[in-house]
This record gives structure tokens, sequence and C-alpha cells, in this order.
């Protein structure tokens, strides 16, 4: 039960730490551009990622892989996942953004329902109609107001598109996991990131300031320990258990909207992004709640039976011959 807490406790840790790197994105957005902030946020997390390694005494050994076109399919969809994300933290407010990334798990249910011809079942159905009419919500001050705020819409788009290939990473990261540790598939993702960064630079990058530093290495080192800290709670507390914390994001992108850049979002948006979350939730916890469901109804159809019976009428003995 205490390597539960703890698993608990890193989860919630991993969350924060994910939440103010975003923040630290966000910060260095004002100067930087993207394929540079994802430079300095990959290549920094190389750090803490492999002091990580060396205290698990994994350090070299855990950089073979015999899966090395599998690390660079997976950190590619991140990679790309990675810098539309940071599009989205540029021009949307934290709460936004980190809404719109909920929706990753119920893209694929409407490709799933066209493509594979699978049945959800209706809380699943409902659940991404429900997520999707969120994002209208979320769009609907920009909608509602004549001439539409090019760079919200753009950031927006950004947060779609990054829910999409997040659901694609996350199914590569399924695979990898079968053969490879995780340190080592945070590890190379890291570095082709890294890479991937690095050819941003004949686009622009900007001189970096001393206060720019800041944020651009705070992001590489929250983000690094970040994944550690999942990692660890992987390894003391079940999947299922620690999945529920992981909407917690929302209370610090609220928070660190309104204790730093003194903004809430729109009270509709906020619904829509609370519509988003919610309906994310319900995809997540189908099963158990379908199960919880079966098994309650299970433990009152006896009682409903033994209810019945007992309010059926006395059935009159049957006469013998005799009478």
């Amino acid at each position: 039960m205490n390597s539960v807490w703890t698993g608990i406790g890193l989860r919630l840790a991993a969350t924060g730490l994910f939440a103010i790197m975003s923040l630290f994105v966000r910060m260095a957005s004002l100067e930087a551009p993207v394929g540079q902030i994802m430079f300095w946020r990959s290549s920094v997390a190389i750090v803490p990622i492999v002091l990580y390694l060396m205290w698990r005494h994994e350090f070299p050994r855990a950089l073979r892989t015999k899966r090395p076109w599998g690390h660079l399919k997976r950190s590619t969809f991140g990679g790309v996942s990675m810098f539309l994300s940071f599009v989205s933290l540029a021009y949307l407010p934290l709460a936004l953004a980190t809404a719109l990334g909920f929706l990753a798990p119920l893209v694929v249910i409407p490709v799933a329902i066209i493509a594979l011809r699978e049945n959800p079942g209706w809380l699943v159905t409902g659940a991404t109609v429900a997520g999707f009419a969120g994002v209208f919500l979320i769009l609907w001050p920009m909608i509602s107001t004549p001439g539409l705020d090019h760079e919200t819409m753009i950031g927006i788009g950004a947060g779609i598109a990054f829910a999409i290939t997040t659901a694609f990473a996350k199914t590569q990261i399924k695979a990898l996991t079968t053969t490879e540790p995780s340190g080592t598939i945070a590890f190379y993702f890291a570095l082709v990131c890294s890479i991937g960064g690095l050819l941003t630079i004949p686009f622009g990058w900007a001189p970096v300031s001393s206060g720019n530093l800041v944020w651009l290495i705070g992001a590489g080192l929250t983000g690094g320990l970040a994944h550690i800290a999942m990692t660890e709670a992987l390894a003391r507390a079940p999947v299922s258990t620690l999945s529920a914390f992981e909407y917690t994001a929302m209370i610090w992108a609220i928070a660190l909207d309104l204790l730093v850049f003194g903004v809430l979002p729109a009270p509709v948006s906020l619904m829509g992004a609370v519509l988003i979350v919610l309906a994310a939730a319900l995809v997540m916890f189908n099963d158990r709640l379908v199960d919880l469901a079966k098994r309650q109804l299970a433990k009152t159809a006896p009682a409903l039976d033994a209810g019945t019976l007992s309010d059926a009428p006395p059935t009159a003995p049957a006469k013998t011959p005799a009478e």
C-alpha cells in the first residue's frame, strides 16, 4: 500500500512538472521560435535522463537496442506532437492548450468506428460527441465575435493536431514497451527531438537572452524530471490507479494562468475545457464503469427476483381425489 501511495505522489509530481514545463515553454515562446524551444527542451532533458539511468546502474547498457527503427518511428510521431504542442502553448492560455491535449483518447474513436467498424458502445460514443462539443465551446468566443483572432485559431488548430499525433505516438510507445525499458525510450526520444529542433536553424533562431535562457533550460529540466517521475510512478502503482491523476493537469494549468498571467479563459471556453476533460475521463474509464454497472445489476437481480416471489399470491394447495 505504501508503494501505491508513493506511486500516486510521483504521478502528481510528474503532472505538476509537465505543467511547469508548459509554463516555461510559453514564456520562452515570447522571444524564441518553436523549433529552437524544442531543441533546448529535448537536449537539456538528456542530462537528468542519463543521470537517472546511471543511478539505476543502467548506463550505458540501457542505450543498446535491437529496435532502432521503432525508436525512430516513435520519436518522429512524438517530435511532431511536441512541436504542435509548443505552437499551441505559444498562442493559447495554458488551460485551453492543456484541455485540447485531452482530446487524444477521443480522436481515435471516430476512426475506429468508420475504418475498423468497431462498436465502442453508447457511453464512449456519447463521450466522444461531448468532447468535440467542448471544442466548439472553446471556439465559441472567437466564432461569435466579428473578425476571428488569427493567432488563437492557429493555437487551437495546433492543439487539435497535437491531440491526433499524440494518439498515434502513444500506440508506438505501447509497442516499444514490450521489449524496451522506459528510460531507453525517453533517451532516444529526447535525442531525436534534439536533432529535429536543430533542423529548424535555417528557418531562423533568435538570440538567447539571459532571461530566456532560464526558461529554455527550465523547460528541459522539468520535462526530463517529469519523465523520470512518471517512470518511477509506473514502477510502484498500477496504470489503472495512476491514470485518474492525469486530469489534475487542468488544475495546474488554470492555477498557473491565474497566478502568472492573471487571466482565466472565458466562462464558455472554460466549460468546453471541462467537458473535454470529463469526456476523456469517461473514455479512459469506460471498461471499469461498465464492469461496475454489471456487478451492480448482478447484485440487484437476485433481490428483485426474491421480491417478486414474495409479492406473489400464495398458491392454493392442490386438492386430493379424496377431497
